[in-house]
């Protein structure tokens, strides 16, 4: 199974977010857009982990102690680079409850064999990658310039800096993620709820 763990977005933000991709996307025909149902923030990406771990996994997620946080989505960007794209963002802007979530929810997963994430949380919220690429912020060999965003890149300029608005996180969730030629499917395997 492969797993990861993610704070969903309320349906309001999420419109508004879609409004913008759809704006945008007959700009970028040649880019992988994100389905809009499956708009998440990742607070860790466990990976392939046999199903007979679920229980194990669950459990530990159930000692992650965060607190209820505010999130703010506004602005935008690109992995690794304006000048080389590879990911096209929404900013995220919150308090220091979201970073030690996410480290706490790193720390509980290390325990089961997990890798602990090796670098700080980036918090981001992926709207399109360019085919062919990887997903990751970190630069990689195959970096350069390309033309996949350039034209969204244009339109932007021309645009005012998005705000699609703030949300209160109660809650964050363990999902599956099942991989296919139309795109990923994410799955809701459990809910565990901020204190």
């Amino acid at each position: 199974m492969r797993l990861f763990v993610a704070i969903d977005i309320e349906q309001q933000i999420r419109e508004r977010m879609v409004r913008f991709m759809e704006g945008l996307r007959g700009f970028a025909p040649d880019v992988r857009w994100v389905d809009p149902g499956s708009l998440h923030l990742t607070l860790k990406f466990i990976g392939e982990m046999p199903e007979s771990e679920l229980g194990k996994i669950k459990g530990s997620l159930r000692s992650v102690h965060g607190e209820p946080c505010e999130i703010h989505f506004r602005g935008y960007g690109f992995f690794p680079s304006a000048k080389s794209p590879r990911v096209f963002w929404i900013g995220i802007e919150s308090g220091p409850q979201l970073s030690a979530l996410a480290a706490e929810t790193d720390s509980a997963l290390v325990k089961l064999g997990v890798p602990r994430e090796e670098h700080a949380f980036t918090p981001h919220l992926t709207l399109a990658r360019r085919r062919g690429g990887s997903g990751s912020p970190r630069r990689s060999r195959d970096d350069g310039p390309n033309a996949a965003f350039q034209i969204v890149q244009k339109q932007l300029t021309a645009m005012a800096s998005p705000d699609f608005g703030t949300m209160s996180a109660k809650e964050f969730f363990l999902y599956q993620s099942q991989l296919s030629p139309k795109g990923s499917k994410y799955t809701k395997l459990e809910r565990f709820a901020l204190a």
